[in-house]
């Protein structure tokens, strides 16, 4: 599925790719709600309908994934929160061994994510991600997110990978959209984002279920 011989630079998505969405998913449709509910006094039943409209109408915007802006705009602390249920941050099947492979490469390994620096704070404290990696870009850090065009000229400022050697993971069907509009030609994405939901279907993209699949067996 991935020729590792002709990659140099391998950029990985961090929610839904390298660690399970079902922390994310239960925490914006299940846990904030609640607790928001009980801050406000309302019945879930009364807040729902109001709330995710509002979450919707900022989807693939830089906001959906701002900590700070949800923090501000419903008025309580985002990040605590997520720390109540933190317990649920886990990686996919297979992901450590995968990058604990990668290690034994010649690759340039980044993480390219939306997610917010507090957010990231979070999941790092608990699976030492960054341990494997060269480097972690958050899109909160260039003021644009992943569906956005430009983040990738901005990206390549940074870390001026070639698209042609370049393969990035993504559990985002618009994100990688993006990404091959700018060019990368080697694009994979996540059948099973979330651990308790069923496969989703793949797009256009090649995909896989476990890491298992692609781990590299070429070492320096």
């Amino acid at each position: 599925m991935i020729d590792w011989q002709t990659i140099k630079t391998v950029l990985l998505d961090m929610d839904g790719t390298l660690l399970d969405l079902h922390f994310d998913n239960y925490f914006w449709l299940t846990h904030l709600p609640e607790r928001l509910a009980e801050h406000r006094g309302q019945k879930i039943e009364e807040l729902k309908p109001d709330f995710d409209k509002l979450i919707a109408s900022e989807q693939g915007s830089l906001n959906w994934y701002c900590v700070d802006f949800w923090s501000e705009t419903l008025g309580v602390d985002i990040k605590s929160l997520k720390e109540e249920v933190q317990h649920l941050i886990a990686f996919r099947p297979h992901v450590e061994h995968f990058l604990e492979a990668l290690k034994h490469t010649d690759h340039r390994v980044v993480l390219v994510t939306n997610a917010h620096r507090k957010s990231l704070d979070i999941k790092l404290a608990l699976t030492h991600l960054d341990r494997h990696l060269d480097a972690m870009i958050c899109s909160h850090d260039f003021g644009v997110p992943k569906e956005d065009m430009s983040f990738w000229h901005k990206l390549h400022e940074v870390e001026p990978f070639d698209p042609e050697s370049t393969v990035l993971i993504d559990d985002s069907l618009a994100v990688l959209d993006s990404a091959r509009k700018y060019g990368i030609k080697h694009l994979l994405t996540i059948l099973q984002p979330d651990s308790k939901q069923p496969e989703r279907a793949a797009g256009n993209y090649k995909a896989i279920d476990s890491f298992h699949r692609i781990i590299p067996d070429k070492t320096k």
